[in-house]
């Protein structure tokens, strides 16, 4: 499905740090990069900021990260929420390539803080992708996991959308 990330997949990382992209991922980086060229591939911006909950990189496509940067620069720019997410997200930003065999580098600053060795989890997040050691990526599911089993046994996790606005203006 282009236009988004869905699924999950691992795939090894190799000594230099060079891991597969998903092909469904990288259909979605090539899409939302606007000067994007086969002969060059696609860029990704991935922020390996470690900071409280955060188990993973989080990857964004050029377009979506060019979004939140606005956004942040949009901010006062004397405000101290400015400053802290100037340093959570712009400069915790690694920009990367895609290659023509569809991996990326991800460099020992973006890696080893999360404990990424010789396999990574990718999980899709819609507008974004999450890089994650197995490990993580168990005790993430193992908290949902135990988020449904306290639900009601007929609760439709789908009655959550209740929450979030429709995106058409419907309703």
């Amino acid at each position: 499905m282009a236009g988004m990330f869905i699924g999950e997949s691992v795939h090894k990382v190799d000594t230099k740090g060079r891991v597969s992209i998903p092909s469904d991922f990288r259909a979605v980086l090539q899409e939302h990069d606007p000067a994007y060229d086969p002969a060059r591939g696609a860029r990704v911006v991935v922020n390996y900021a470690k900071h409280k909950a955060k188990n993973h990189l989080e990857c964004y496509t050029v377009e979506s990260f060019e979004a939140l940067s606005a956004r942040i620069l949009a901010m006062d720019t004397g405000s101290i929420n400015r400053k802290r997410l100037q340093a959570l997200f712009l400069a915790k930003a690694h920009p990367a390539m895609v290659d023509e065999t569809g991996r990326m580098v991800l460099p020992a600053k973006c890696r080893d803080p999360f404990g990424l060795k010789s396999e990574a989890v990718f999980m899709a997040s819609g507008d974004t992708f999450k890089i994650l050691t197995q490990e993580a990526y168990e005790l993430e599911m193992a908290a949902l996991d135990d988020y449904l089993d306290d639900l009601d046994e007929d609760f439709d996790p789908l009655s959550m959308l209740n929450e979030a606005p429709d995106p058409e203006g419907q309703g």
